[in-house]
């Protein structure tokens, strides 16, 4: 039996066996680089060259739309501004989350002139790709997913700053909830746009980390009141449409976990394996509701012989019954050579069929 990426995604998401697990992970641009010098053929795909899953992703455009523009540029680095207002310092060769220099949007009366910049507008999506590729996705079998921005990530990290933010949710609850509102409603209104045109969505994937190695970035009565009605108000979407709910949340989260199962949350990745995070344990109590994405270590993925181990050790365990996509706890460093991956792939291929 060999199923398509399609398949393989539905029989996880309802907690059935399939072929094999269903792969879905993100190599940093520096590892691609890599390994395009170590044999993988620059015209071909990663994911094409492993025969992994083809995953399809539409994203949108849900910024104030400020104006982008490079301030600096050197052999080194580049520091533009971005659709969010940000001003960011990014170097060129070497893959890490890039320095955050400044922000436009720093107090309520900012984001009120912000906030007037967000209404919707086709030219948000996409829809040129779309249009040119969803054949294709649709006969191959590609497990087609929405990508979501909204809540706390996309607020704190890429709009108004950390501290900010966080200073904000005690002090000015209301300004934060406003613009956590603002986004998913615009979000909304783009994919329901979307789907009104005749596309067929299998999942809406989001981007929100609430925790860090140590922790938790709020209090679970902070979260019950300012985040979790956002988070139930897109899942709530989600399933009226008939669409998987997929949360990327990276660090602690496991307080959490029960309070999103409760809203109906299908799956949640990464599983950060360094922050407390263990697949095998949180497949041994919350397995029969979650589909769980990830839990593989990044921090071992330098080391061929101790990946292969944890694979050994966790992937038995988190696959049976369906339920789980393999997925590194973060993404695929450029420390994993070519050699190492066609390893680790066929480790993943042998331990994870069915």
């Amino acid at each position: 039996m060999n199923l398509t990426t399609r398949e393989r995604f539905l029989r996880m998401f309802e907690h059935r066996e399939a072929d094999r697990v269903p792969v879905y992970d993100s190599p940093w641009n520096t590892t691609i680089e890599r390994w395009q010098k170590e044999g993988l053929p620059e015209t071909q795909s990663w994911v094409e060259y492993f025969d992994l899953d083809k995953i399809a992703n539409i994203s949108i455009d849900n910024t104030p739309r400020f104006e982008k523009k490079v301030i600096e540029e050197t052999d080194e680095y580049k520091i533009y501004t971005t659709g969010m207002g940000a001003t960011l310092k990014q170097f060129k060769h070497i893959t890490s989350t890039p320095d955050f220099v400044d922000f436009t949007v720093k107090t309520p009366e900012d984001w009120k002139k912000a906030k007037e910049r967000m209404t919707f507008d086709v030219s948000r999506i996409n829809m040129d790709h779309i249009k040119k590729n969803y054949k294709t996705w649709k006969k191959e079998g590609y497990w087609i997913e929405l990508g979501g921005w909204f809540g706390f990530d996309i607020t704190h990290s890429w709009f108004v700053g950390t501290e900010r933010l966080l200073m904000a949710m005690v002090t000015d609850p209301e300004w934060v909830v406003d613009m956590f509102e603002t986004y998913l409603d615009l979000d909304i209104q783009m994919m329901d746009y979307l789907l009104a045109q005749g596309y067929e969505v299998d999942s809406m994937k989001w981007y929100d980390d609430m925790g860090y190695k140590n922790n938790q970035f709020f209090s679970m009565s902070m979260y019950r009141e300012l985040l979790k009605p956002i988070h139930k108000k897109a899942i709530d979407w989600a399933h009226s449409k008939g669409i998987k709910a997929h949360l990327h949340s990276c660090g602690d989260v496991n307080p959490f976990i029960p309070e999103l199962i409760g809203m109906g949350l299908d799956c949640l990745n990464p599983l950060e394996f360094k922050a407390g995070m263990d697949a095998v344990k949180i497949k041994g109590k919350f397995g029969n509701d979650l589909v769980l994405h990830g839990g593989i270590n990044a921090v071992l993925w330098d080391d061929c012989d101790a990946i292969i181990a944890q694979i050994e050790e966790v992937l038995p365990v988190v696959m049976k019954d369906g339920g789980y996509i393999f997925a590194s706890d973060h993404s695929i460093p450029d420390s994993v050579s070519f050699s190492n991956m066609k390893k680790i792939i066929d480790k993943v291929k042998e331990i994870g069929s069915y």
